[in-house]
Parts: structure tokens; C-alpha cells; sequence
């Protein structure tokens, strides 16, 4: 009995020892499985920090290239305007050139014209006042004439022999810049073109003002009140001429009927001689006057002429100088949309440019960010199934201790009230005697195991 109390001990101690020692192998291979996956997982953090800072690094690159590509963007779209607004200061300091010689030009011509005009009505009185001596018969007022005509040139007779209204017309061309007030001859054309459209009413200044986007309000009124007056001026010289032109007639009328008289008048003092000089005097008188006639018509036709012809020069320039304007603007209007074209080409290229960039950026930012997050998943997964086998491992332990246990737990014992009265094995193995030599075994005192952890201390 001794004997198999002792063995059944033995035996609990070995399978006790056993237990401990799977237990010790169980926690030594989860603290090496878990060193093994914290292992794993700061190389994990290692390689998604280089990818990070890979990524940015690309990032910062593509913003480096971005920032070049919109410097060189603006310099030359900058360089672009600067080039386009130098050409249209250029062609347009041209014109104003172009502008201001022709004005000087038209003034030299005005001015030359107004000479010869001044001149022209000097030699025309002139001659009127010499038919007005030969009609008279005034020898000696004829003389004084010549020697007076012979003294002072043509050219510089005054012109106090033009009729007022005459003078204060050109007086006051002169003093406001011709015959289109000092505007030229485009805006001056469209302003009459307006006004006799509106036939002077008020309200035409708003419409003059739509076509002539250079001219102001206060430009205009001036205009319209240098325009009044011009028309008024010019009016007053049209019947200054006119009245002129019928008081010479009536004066040539008169001096005819006088010769009329004069022919008639019987001569009783002369002798046959004296008449025969004398008519014939008047015949050469009359010849003269004819002449003179004839020469003031021929004077008057010419001048006609050269007036045709000018008003025809000047219509010419005019058509020719609005052709050379509207070809002008049309080169610049051409050269404007051809800049235009290019510059929306070279945007819209530009844009196309970056759209390119920037989807080839966003393409590798999702492939990267794509590989992040299936690396990240697939070392979330590879945790799971690690951590699923750990807690597989563990439960397939546990149910193996369980299983053991039950083995060595279940045994088929009848039910024996007086057990209850009888002392455990335990309490007979303590009470028994020993012999004095101690012949029985010796027990080993089981300790409880140290942890990994403490082991060493």
C-alpha cells in the first residue's frame, strides 16, 4: 500500500513537471512569435515611412516643376503683352506722324491758296478799274492808275478793296484752322454727315459722340458753335459776291448807256479832223474794253478751272487718304487677330500641357497610393492570420490540457457515504511512522516554476 502511494506520487510530480515544462515551451514560442511579428510590423513602419518620404519628395519635385512651368507661363504671356503693346505704340505713333505731316501740308496749301485767291481778286480789281477808265474817257485818271499800278506789284495791293464780309471769312479761317475748324477730315465729315442727318436739331450730339468715340461733349458743342458761325460767315460772303457781281453789272450797264449818249452828241466845236480822232479813240477804247472783257472772262473761266481742279485734287487726297487709313486698320485689325489666334494657341496648348502634367501626376499618385493601401491591407491580413493562428494554436492547447485533465480526472468511483469518516491518503502518508533509518523514500518537495522573466534575479 506504501508502495503505490508512493508511485501515484511520483507519478503526479512527473506529469506536473510535464505540464509545466509544455507551458514553459507554449509561452517561450508566443513570446518568440510575437517578437517575430513586432519585428515584421517596425519593418513594415520602416518601409511605409520611406515610401512617405518618397512620395513626398516626388511631391515636392512636381510642385518645383510646377512653380517653373507657370514662371515660364507668365513671362510669356508678359513678354507677349509688352511685345503686342510696343507694336500698336509703334504703328500708331506712325499715323499720328503720318497725320500731323498731312495736316501741315493741307495748312502750307491753304495758305498758298489763299495767296494766289488774294492775288488773283488784286488783279481783278485791277482790271475793272482800268475798263472803268477806258469807259469813262479819263485820260489823265488813267495815267494815275498806271503809275500807281507801276509803283506798288499786284501781289501786295491791300485787301481793302474785297468787301467786308469777304475779309471776316477768311479772317476767320484763318484764326480757327481752315475750313474744318481744326478737326480732320474724317471726323469733320461724320459730324456734318450727323448733324444734316438730325438737320441741327439738339439731339444729334449724342449720336456724333457714338461715332467719334475721340472727341468729348465740350469738343463737340465748340464744333457745333465754330460750325454756326462758319456757315453764317459764308453765307454773308456768298451775298457779299453777289451783290457785288450786280452792282458791276449795273455799273457796266450804265457806263455803256453813258457812251450811248456820248455818241450822240453832236460835235460843234471840232473840226472833221478832231472827230475822226476822236472816234477813233473811242473805237480803241471800245476795242480795249472788249479785250479787257474778254481777258476777265478768260481770268474767270481759268480760275473756275483751277477751283474744279483743286476741289478735285482735294476729293482725290481725301478718297485717298481714308483708302490709306482703312488699309491701315485693316493691317492692324489683321495683325491684332493673328496675334489673337496665336495667343489662344499658345494657351490653350499651355493648358493642355498642364492638364497632361497634372493627370500623369495624379496617375502616380494613385499607383502609388493604391500599392500603399494594398501592402498596408496585405500586412493587416498577414496579421489577422498571424493573430487567427495564435488564438488557434492557443485554443487547440487549451483544449489539449483539457482533454489531458480529463483523463487523468475521470475515473469510475462508487458513491460511499463513509468515506466522509475515513482519513485521506494524504493524512495517512502524514501520520505514518517512520523507522528509525529512515528506510522509506525520500519525497522531492515540488516548488512552483519561476517565470522566464524573473529567472537570473
Amino acid at each position: 500500500m506504501q508502495n503505490d502511494g508512493c508511485f501515484s506520487s511520483s507519478v503526479g510530480i512527473r506529469s506536473f513537471h510535464l505540464q509545466n515544462w509544455k507551458q514553459k515551451v507554449s509561452r517561450t514560442k508566443k513570446a518568440e512569435f510575437i517578437r517575430t511579428a513586432e519585428k515584421f510590423k517596425n519593418q513594415v513602419i520602416n518601409i511605409e515611412k520611406d515610401k512617405h518620404n518618397h512620395f513626398y519628395n516626388q511631391k515636392s519635385d512636381f510642385r518645383i516643376d510646377h512653380s517653373m512651368l507657370e514662371e515660364l507661363e507668365n513671362k510669356l504671356i508678359n513678354s507677349r503683352k509688352t511685345e503686342i503693346i510696343e507694336k500698336l505704340r509703334e504703328m500708331m505713333e506712325e499715323i499720328e506722324n503720318a497725320i500731323n505731316t498731312f495736316k501741315e501740308e493741307q495748312r502750307l496749301i491753304y495758305e498758298e491758296l489763299i495767296k494766289e485767291e488774294k492775288a488773283t481778286n488784286n488783279e481783278l480789281s485791277a482790271i475793272s478799274r482800268k475798263i472803268d477808265t477806258w469807259a469813262l474817257g479819263n485820260s489823265e485818271a488813267e495815267k494815275t492808275f498806271r503809275a500807281i499800278s507801276s509803283k506798288v506789284p499786284i501781289d501786295k495791293v491791300t485787301p481793302n478793296t474785297l468787301p467786308e464780309e469777304v475779309v471776316d471769312f477768311e479772317n476767320f479761317l484763318q484764326q480757327t484752322g481752315g475750313r474744318q475748324g481744326g478737326w480732320d477730315d474724317y471726323d469733320h465729315q461724320n459730324f456734318i454727315k450727323v448733324r444734316s442727318k438730325h438737320r441741327g436739331r439738339p439731339s444729334f450730339m449724342g449720336e456724333v459722340l457714338e461715332h467719334l468715340p475721340g472727341r468729348t461733349q465740350d469738343e463737340v458743342q465748340q464744333h457745333e458753335k465754330w460750325y454756326q458761325r462758319f456757315l453764317a460767315l459764308e453765307e454773308k460772303k456768298k451775298e457779299s459776291i453777289q451783290n457785288w457781281k450786280t452792282k458791276k453789272e449795273q455799273k457796266k450797264e450804265e457806263l455803256f448807256k453813258l457812251k450811248g449818249k456820248a455818241d450822240n452828241i453832236p460835235v460843234l466845236f471840232h473840226d472833221k479832223e478832231d472827230n475822226q480822232k476822236h472816234k477813233e479813240a473811242q473805237r480803241k477804247k471800245q476795242k480795249l474794253a472788249i479785250e479787257a472783257w474778254r481777258k476777265q472772262k478768260s481770268i474767270e473761266m481759268s480760275m473756275k478751272y483751277a477751283s474744279q481742279l483743286r476741289e478735285k485734287e482735294e476729293k482725290e487726297k481725301k478718297h485717298q487718304k481714308e483708302r490709306q487709313r482703312q488699309f491701315k486698320l485693316k493691317l492692324l485689325l489683321e495683325n491684332y487677330t493673328q496675334q489673337k489666334k496665336e495667343q489662344e494657341e499658345f494657351l490653350r496648348l499651355e493648358k493642355e500641357t498642364r492638364e497632361k502634367a497634372e493627370k500623369a501626376a495624379k496617375r502616380k499618385i494613385v499607383a502609388s497610393e493604391i500599392s500603399r493601401f494594398q501592402e498596408r491591407d496585405l500586412h493587416k491580413l498577414e496579421l489577422k492570420i498571424i493573430d487567427r493562428q495564435a488564438k488557434e494554436a492557443e485554443k487547440a492547447e487549451k483544449q489539449r490540457r483539457l482533454a489531458k485533465l480529463k483523463e487523468k480526472v475521470e475515473n469510475n468511483v462508487s458513491r460511499d457515504a463513509s468515506r466522509l469518516y475515513k482519513p485521506t491518503k494524504g493524512w495517512e502518508e502524514r501520520t505514518k511512522k517512520i523507522g528509525p533509518m529512515g528506510s522509506g523514500p525520500l519525497l522531492h518537495i515540488p516548488h512552483r516554476a519561476i517565470p522566464t522573466w524573473r529567472q537570473g534575479l
